[in-house]
């Protein structure tokens, strides 16, 4: 049977009527998933018992149950979600002074093989549907009793190589008769798929596009980030100056900084060149050491002085306050260490 939280509101209406029921309806479905965050259609009170018959006949209501869960002493909660096949999936929920953000996996598994994740070595089984995106954070607020105000599209997976589900969340997520998460508030990033940054700057979604650059050069790239090798730096930087030519929106620029191989003063050079000009943020990332990586974190004094330099030259950069490093809040880490356990 088909999830109901896989619709957005304009297909949800085409899908009532197929199924020979009035438009209004699905925005009366749709008031009760997001809204009220109801978990059966029994409950959905205000549509005839027939009518909920024959969605339970049809349709499942997609609810996570919590596998594992584990808290920072900053506030960060890390959840283990089971997404009922037998898979499971990652969901940070962070605490800022400007509201609860929660970081949502794409995929089940990753394609990229990026180097200093910890997602990398975890098989690749498949797309996360729109619902199953949107689940994450109706799971976490389930157990926060609060609202999530910001989504960033940054846990496992390659948003990008979802693309459809992941537009198709974005718009429930965005909608004012759902969960109505402006589209500010919602950040997607990637490794750099080229082509997909082009279709996204002709979505008409003001969403914020975050680019994992991490390097200046291909070489040190493609050493960290396989992808590099199909689309480069090069190619990428255009991209990004098309994309900012669209939609007159600026894009953030992901750099995680590694000892001894990405964090000198003549990186730092290169990349104030490389982006020039460019409406654009470098959020700086102090790496995570991971199992088995061959990337370490920077020293503190390198960060910094990193960060200065490209804001000396007008590049505005911060550096990302690092959250839940006491429970292993990397991407992938605790899937794998259930998986491991298992």
């Amino acid at each position: 049977m088909k999830n109901i939280k896989d619709f957005d509101l304009k297909d949800l209406e085409e899908e009532f009527e197929k199924i020979g029921e009035k438009k209004y309806r699905a925005a009366q479905v749709f008031h009760w998933l997001y809204i009220d965050k109801v978990k059966s259609f029994d409950e959905m009170t205000n549509l005839s018992l027939e009518l909920r018959e024959k969605l339970k006949e049809n349709y499942t209501i997609c609810n996570y149950k919590i596998l594992r869960k584990q808290e920072s002493s900053d506030g960060t909660k890390k959840y283990l979600f089971d997404v009922l096949d037998g898979n499971a999936i990652e969901t940070v929920l962070m605490q800022y002074h400007h509201g609860k953000t929660v970081c949502v996996s794409t995929q089940i598994g990753c394609k990229m093989g990026c180097k200093f994740c910890a997602s990398t070595g975890i098989k690749f089984i498949r797309n996360l549907t729109p619902g199953e995106i949107v689940e994450q954070i109706l799971a976490v607020e389930q157990d926060i009793g609060d609202k999530i105000s910001n989504v960033v599209y940054m846990g496992i997976g390659e948003p990008l190589d979802n693309y459809d589900n992941v537009i198709k969340s974005i718009r429930i997520l965005n909608n004012q008769k759902g969960l109505n998460i402006g589209a500010r508030h919602i950040s997607v990033s990637t490794s750099g798929i080229v082509p997909r940054i082009y279709d996204l700057a002709n979505e008409n979604i003001q969403c914020t596009l975050s680019i994992s650059l991490h390097a200046t050069t291909d070489e040190k790239r493609s050493k960290m980030m396989p992808v590099n090798n199909r689309y480069n730096i090069s190619q990428l930087l255009k991209a990004c100056k098309d994309y900012i030519k669209i939609t007159n929106r600026r894009i953030s620029f992901e750099y995680a900084l590694a000892k001894d191989n990405n964090d000198n003063l003549d990186d730092a050079k290169e990349l104030v060149k490389l982006l020039k000009g460019m409406l654009c943020h470098v959020n700086l990332i102090p790496i995570n050491k991971i199992e088995n990586g061959i990337f370490v974190k920077s020293t503190n004094e390198n960060i910094m002085k990193f960060r200065d330099y490209l804001n000396e030259n007008g590049i505005v950069a911060t550096i990302r306050r690092e959250l839940g490093s006491d429970i292993e809040a990397a991407c992938g880490q605790l899937r794998r260490k259930n998986l491991d356990n298992n």
